[in-house]
């Protein structure tokens, strides 16, 4: 059994990595993966598999015609938030493997957002020809039931990621992990009004600061602001192995992050935890698991107010019980059971 992975695999996202490392791990053995990847070589060298280039049509057709399966790899991928092109390119590539008799399965998905009838159409069609499918929210869920798809609900598969222990960090403890990526909604005004509200946590926690980048090309710039802004003790890591990425937060005492992952990394390895929501599938991550965060149009005027709510969460916050993170880590195993049945 040949089958080709396919998602936002080899863009240096650490959220479509982790995604990707957690679908590696949880394919049945008796499955050869194919990766298509936006960077082969580094894909090939860091998961030791097979890989094809996204971009290389011809390379994907003669793929295609030696494999029996064909996997949506996780996320959002059908969305047209970011741009319209990009469900069309996912939605094709699928509807070329049911063509071609590929057994085809959407694995963990997050849909929307969709505010184009064209694509809202082309995602029903889409879900409709697999063979299988998985989400990995109660709002995805609703969506392919007024479809009339049928689906597994189950918590993102990253939650079940074996991490790998990270080196120990040389800033002195507490530490507090800090997530942020570009976005509209954080405009500069608002990425400052953060800053100076992580330079007054700083001061009235004692805490060391780690900005952690997910997608470095876009956020290191973001991460590099902030630390020139900050006072005391901070780091910035660049970390390309998901499993080594979720490893770092097992020394971490609480993460603030607008990255979905970033928050799902650091929850399942124990801190606690507060959102910067950007988007919807944050929001639903919130609300299945009790994280507090504020929608970014919502943020505090006041830099101290949001200071003062990230203190009370790192003085009396919680982060989520053993039996919490196990539940969900166990239901996550779900995505891999849907894999074992319908490719053993």
């Amino acid at each position: 059994m040949r089958a080709v992975l396919c998602g936002y695999y080899g863009k240096g996202n650490s959220g479509d990595e982790a995604l990707l490392a957690t679908l590696l791990q949880m394919l049945p053995e008796s499955v050869t993966p194919v990766v298509l990847s936006g960077d082969p070589e580094r894909t090939k060298k860091q998961y030791g598999v097979e890989v094809c280039d996204r971009n290389n049509s011809l390379a994907i057709l003669s793929t295609f015609q030696t494999a029996n399966a064909f996997i949506f790899g996780g996320g959002s991928l059908i969305q047209d938030s970011t741009s319209a092109l990009s469900p069309i390119y996912y939605a094709g590539l699928m509807g070329l493997a049911q063509q071609m008799g590929l057994t085809t399965i959407a694995w963990s998905q997050g849909i929307g957002p969709l505010k184009r009838p064209f694509t809202r159409w082309m995602a029903r069609q889409t879900f409709a020809g697999c063979s299988d499918v998985s989400v990995r929210d109660g709002g995805s869920a609703q969506q392919l039931k007024d479809w009339n798809v049928d689906c597994l609900l189950a918590p993102d598969p990253v939650w079940a990621l074996d991490a790998i222990p990270y080196e120990p960090l040389e800033l002195p403890g507490p530490r507090i992990a800090v997530c942020l990526r570009p976005h509209p909604s954080l405009t500069p005004e608002r990425l400052s009004r953060i800053g100076d509200a992580l330079v007054s946590l700083q001061e009235s926690s004692g805490a060391s600061i780690l900005l952690l980048p997910f997608q470095p090309v876009q956020d290191r710039a973001i991460a590099q602001q902030l630390k020139a802004q900050l006072t005391g003790p901070c780091q910035i890591i660049e970390v390309e192995d998901p499993r080594y990425l979720k490893g770092i937060f097992q020394q971490v005492d609480m993460t603030i992050s607008m990255r979905l992952h970033g928050l799902i990394m650091a929850a399942a390895e124990g801190n606690r935890c507060y959102a910067l929501s950007y988007d919807p599938k944050v929001n639903r991550l919130m609300e299945e698991t009790g994280i507090p965060g504020w929608d970014l149009a919502a943020l505090p005027d006041s830099f101290a107010e949001i200071a003062q709510v990230w203190q009370e969460q790192f003085d009396e916050g919680k982060a989520l019980s053993q039996q919490q993170i196990q539940s969900l880590r166990d239901r996550a195993l779900m995505h891999r059971d849907l894999l074992h049945q319908t490719l053993s």
